[in-house]
């Protein structure tokens, strides 16, 4: 069998155990089992089935067996573990991904030489590290104990990566690392690295369950990667978890007090906003950086004027105002605000620099940065001093994510020390004791030990190596799907509470995805804890998808709960004119002018409505109105000249015109204009403005197009249906 045929039949499988069609899965399991040589697959499948039989006979006979579903659910479980063994067995002799060349090697392990005693190397590094701190010169021991524990963990993290099940021994000693007090922190990290990727290809339940009791760890930087990796299993392997009741029992006993729900949302929200990486690179790429190099005569002058002189140590307005006119700061602030919220900004920066020899070996990409990786202190030594003591605080800080403070210190080490030294000469000292100063360097690293800071790094993390490792295209790529994790089963209990929802559907509402954010608002509204803000933005969610009568309906509900709230008024006279109720409209407009008698926008959309019912002396009034208010209001004027034309004030109408042509002209202005010439008998005018209609309209078509719509009104005002066709020409003839 090919790739393909292997993954297709392993899918059918799965389809029918999610249908609970136990039987027919065993039978095709069979089949598949046929091309595979672990006979330990068959033997267990052939237990299964029996079992299966046996309950099922047991059922014919009328017997009362009060483990039947117990017994059914762990069938389930039992043929979906080797539908799984069964896919990556036969996947190892015929796929070139690495992962099967892993989990080929499983094999070939020296008995003996397994986790515990890999643990012993590990927890040995610290000690090993203090001793060759006390003979800096002797760098033959540094490189061994480097060499000696940087091999180890590698080891480790292919071993469990390539290990597609845990047995009860392994999974015991796994747990020896969590209980280490030795252990470095960082080889506990890169361990829940394997971990993911091994679960990723194949669900093992006791590696999730080790996962659960990484979550309670009492180092941050454990249990916010067990929580990320639990958020992104159980997204992966969704139907999974239901038929483990001692891990769903495990599960709910985390979320006891309503905490690990709280911090599950949280990455939920992450892991949502990660999905707008592409966006934000886009928007790096082809709008910041090309206007930042533009204006890069303005970045360069920002600081200083003539430094000789301290009287004139200022900056100059102008540079501020040409900053702000480029359009740059409203770019530069967008992206710290982006920044602020957890966004990854720096993407775009550091994809290029990720084609260090570090980052072709798989494990370093989870390895947690470290001033003590081999790499790091070959460049920068083993005790940073002077600007190198700079770098070290500023990668101590949470600015950036592991994958990229590596990158940052790989690019600064092949940075001539010359220009080193002037771009930290660029700071002055006030900006490096700021720096070096305690307290600040304090909140520095306080922040980056922030659980949401962890947490948020992680999935960068995370996101750069699916997305920019070498064998990127071997990995399921978890941020191109779409992920709901309140609508996983296991997780229904923890997350679908009315306030984490609404956590959720903001995040959506925020960043204008309506379909997804009323989905969820209508979740909490059937759970009967919708107030008026939850139906407001309901009703906006419905209106941004042009779905007017529904977002009535919502409007209506958050007018009951918040009576007369402005915004929910205009909203709604919003809709009424998009469906053209347009006397509906006027009302709700009409009571928002009431509450806001110095809005400008409201008299246009009132007159718009009065037009709309041909009551034009009506809407002229709140035309002038709104020309009073505004200086120069060609909107105003517009629909002044058009009221007018239409109710047959035509010289009213053309002095209106031809304010509007004097300053800001469309095409439509030319076109009425004519109009408003014609119906005052001056046909050259007439001519000559129709043929300035059709030169900016940039086409005859789009000119006849626009006149045709215009003549029944023609016709009503009183021209000659048998001219329409000559008049109509005057703008394809005239010069």
């Amino acid at each position: 069998m090919n790739e393909q045929a292997i993954q297709e039949q392993y899918q059918h499988i799965v389809n029918l155990l999610e249908q609970k069609r136990l039987k027919e899965a065993q039978v095709q399991l069979e089949a598949f089992l046929w091309n595979c040589n672990d006979w330990t697959l068959r033997n267990r499948l052939e237990q299964a089935k029996v079992s299966y039989q046996y309950m099922l006979q047991y059922m014919r006979q009328g017997v009362n067996d009060p483990e039947r579903q117990k017994l059914y659910r762990q069938l389930l479980a039992e043929t979906w573990e080797l539908a799984e063994q069964t896919r990556i067995s036969l996947l190892d002799e015929v796929s070139t991904r690495y992962y099967h060349s892993l989990h080929k090697n499983k094999k070939n392990i020296v008995a003996g030489y397994g986790m515990s005693s890999w643990l012993k190397v590990l927890e040995s590094f610290p000690d090993d590290m203090a001793v060759c701190q006390l003979m800096p010169d002797n760098k033959q021991s540094l490189d061994s104990a480097l060499q000696r524990h940087e091999g180890t963990a590698q080891y480790l993290f292919l071993t469990t990566w390539g290990n597609s099940g845990w047995t009860v021994e392994e999974e015991q000693e796994a747990r020896l690392y969590l209980e280490s007090e030795l252990l470095p922190v960082n080889d506990l990290c890169l361990f829940t690295g394997a971990i993911l990727l091994s679960l990723m290809e194949c669900f093992d339940p006791r590696k999730f369950s080790w996962l659960l009791d990484a979550a309670t760890h009492a180092d941050t930087q454990v249990n916010q990667r067990a929580l990320v990796i639990i958020a992104i299993i159980l997204h992966i392997h969704s139907n999974r978890l239901r038929l483990y009741p001692e891990l769903m029992a495990k599960l709910s006993l985390l979320d006891e007090d309503g905490s690990f729900g709280k911090q599950l949302n949280r990455v939920y929200i992450q892991l949502l906003r990660s999905r707008e990486t592409e966006k934000i690179d886009k928007k790096m790429r082809e709008e910041i950086i090309p206007e930042m190099m533009k204006n890069v005569t303005i970045m360069r002058n920002m600081k200083y004027g003539f430094e000789e002189n301290i009287d004139e140590d200022d900056r100059n307005p102008d540079w501020e105002k040409a900053f702000e006119e480029s359009g740059l700061g409203d770019k530069i602030r967008e992206m710290n605000e982006l920044q602020l919220e957890g966004a990854d900004v720096y993407m775009s920066t550091f994809a290029q620099l990720k084609s260090y020899p570090f980052f072709q070996n798989p494990h370093n990409w989870f390895y947690p940065f470290d001033m003590q990786h081999s790499s790091i202190i070959r460049e920068f030594g083993l005790k940073p001093t002077g600007e190198n003591a700079v770098l070290s605080l500023i990668l101590q800080s949470g600015f950036f994510c592991n994958s990229d403070k590596y990158s940052l210190c790989f690019t600064m080490a092949h940075i001539p020390q010359a220009q080193r030294n002037m771009m930290l000469s660029q700071m002055t000292s006030q900006d490096l004791n700021e720096l070096m100063d305690e307290s600040k360097s304090s909140s520095l690293r306080q922040y980056a030990l922030r659980p949401d800071v962890i947490s948020n790094q992680y999935i960068h993390d995370l996101y750069r190596f699916f997305k920019l490792s070498q064998r990127r295209h071997e990995y399921r790529d978890i941020f191109k799907e779409e992920i709901a994790l309140h609508h996983i089963p296991a997780l229904k209990d923890i997350l679908c509470k009315p306030e984490l929802l609404a956590t959720i559907a903001d995040f959506h509402f925020r960043k204008e995805h309506p379909a997804e954010a009323l989905s969820i608002y209508k979740e909490i509204t059937d759970m009967n804890h919708a107030d008026a803000e939850i139906f407001q933005k309901t009703g906006y969610c419905l209106q941004k998808e042009k779905r007017y009568k529904e977002a009535i309906e919502a409007y209506r509900k958050a007018d009951v709960l918040k009576p007369d709230h402005v915004w929910t008024i205009r909203h709604l006279a919003t809709c009424h004119r998009q469906l053209r109720d347009f006397a509906t409209a006027l009302e709700y407009y009409r009571k928002a002018e009431a509450m806001q008698p110095e809005n400008r926008n409201l008299p246009f959309l009132i007159g718009s409505c009065l037009a709309e019912q041909e009551r034009y002396e009506e809407a002229l009034q709140c035309f002038f109105k709104l020309d009073f208010m505004e200086n120069d209001c060609i909107k105003a004027w517009r629909a002044i000249g058009w009221c007018s034309f239409v109710s047959g004030k035509f010289e009213q109408a053309m002095r209106y015109y031809n304010k509007i042509l004097a300053l800001k002209p469309l095409s439509t202005d030319y076109l009425n204009a004519g109009h408003a010439a014609l119906l005052l008998g001056n046909m050259e005018k007439a001519a000559e403005l129709y043929g300035k209609a059709t030169s900016e309209s940039g086409n005859r078509e789009t000119f006849l197009e626009m006149f045709d719509k215009d003549k029944e009104m023609l016709i009503k005002l009183g021209v000659d249906e048998k001219d329409i066709p000559l008049i109509r020409d005057f703008g394809l003839t005239a010069d």
